[in-house]
């Protein structure tokens, strides 16, 4: 592609050389102020051949500019694709920081109601013990006094009896 610009450049410019050489060639009016006589004919000839590769290199010029705007488009393209998922690794990133966050907060709390479990299970059972000692120590007391008062009886009947 660029070899045939450069060759339609190179068109372009010997035909610009060309009209040089007709200038050069051609003859000069005296007092005309540098005026040239040029074959008519062979000006047209050549200005015709211009004509003909300026719409060439104008075509070849378009479609370097839109293959240009197309690399820059499909260059967005890939551009907004690796933002969006550099922006979804983000997220995910956040997202799994956030889930340990809330497991931490979770095993906190389970935690927290696992101590207080303890606190009150070992409250109840604390309390169920001291009840349990509370009723035999006067289970053991009603005992023992009814213990001493039998036997005070027993000492009473045989302080009777040996009288």
């Amino acid at each position: 592609m660029s070899m045939n610009t450069n060759d339609n450049q190179a068109n372009i410019e010997d035909l610009l050389d060309e009209l040089y050489d007709v200038l050069e060639k051609g003859w000069k009016l005296p007092f005309s102020a540098g005026r040239v006589f040029v074959d008519g004919e062979e000006i047209r000839q050549i200005l015709d051949d211009v004509r003909d590769e300026i719409p060439a290199e104008v075509r070849k010029a378009q479609a370097i500019v839109a293959d240009r705007s197309q690399i820059m488009e499909d260059a967005r393209r890939e551009a907004d694709v690796i933002i969006r998922s550099a922006q979804e690794k983000a997220q995910s990133l956040v997202n799994q920081e956030e889930i340990v966050r809330l497991a931490q907060q979770k095993a906190n709390e389970i935690l927290t109601q696992a101590k207080t479990q303890v606190r009150e299970m070992r409250q109840a059972s604390n309390d169920y013990v001291e009840d349990l000692m509370r009723r035999a120590d006067e289970s053991l007391s009603e005992n023992l006094a009814e213990l001493r008062k039998t036997r005070q009886n027993i000492k009473t009947s045989q302080r009777n009896s040996q009288i």
